[in-house]
């Protein structure tokens, strides 16, 4: 809005009373904004909250998938920022059966949980082959080695992950 207006951040600083080093690293992103501070821009440049916060595209709303062919996983971040202790929450659409062997066997600090919302899933949990099915959750230390996938066709699970854990599973996507 400053510069359609023609302001150079010097005007717009006179305006609001905010310095123009301070303008800047809000405009690029650098700095978060305050509720105090986004009032006196707004009135400043003659608009409303609003109208400043309104986001020009669907980004903020719609959720895109995200496609790995080679691992059979599509999936959809439903949080947009890490949660509380850098949890993320993923819906996750699996194609392939877990794969056996100790190179795709991930190990990691922490648990990991998920709920199947579709299908049938295994887990593979160090020795042990575990049969998740629609309905029901998994919840495990993820420092026994582990992975997870479909069972006879695809299957959708919810799943939250901490850092370590969407490092692992959700490593595409970074």
């Amino acid at each position: 809005m400053r510069v359609a207006r023609g302001w150079s951040l010097d005007d717009l600083a006179g305006r609001c009373f905010l310095s123009p080093s301070t303008l800047s690293r809000i405009e690029t992103g650098h700095r978060r904004i305050s509720l105090d501070q986004l009032t006196v821009l707004a009135r400043a440049l003659g608009t409303t909250l609003d109208q400043l916060v309104e986001s020009v595209d669907d980004e903020d709303v719609v959720i895109r998938p995200q496609h790995d062919a080679g691992r059979g996983v599509t999936t959809w971040m439903l949080n947009r920022q890490s949660g509380p202790h850098g949890v993320s929450v993923a819906k996750m659409r699996l194609t392939k059966p877990a794969r056996q062997g100790a190179e795709v066997l991930r190990v990691h600090p922490g648990r990991d949980w998920f709920t199947v919302l579709s299908g049938t899933v295994v887990l593979l949990l160090g020795e042990r082959a575990i049969r998740i099915e629609s309905g029901q959750a998994a919840e495990f230390s993820t420092m026994v080695p582990h992975a997870f996938g479909a069972l006879d066709g695809p299957a959708e699970i919810l799943g939250v992950f901490d850092p370590e854990g969407q490092r692992t599973h959700l490593r595409s996507l970074s």
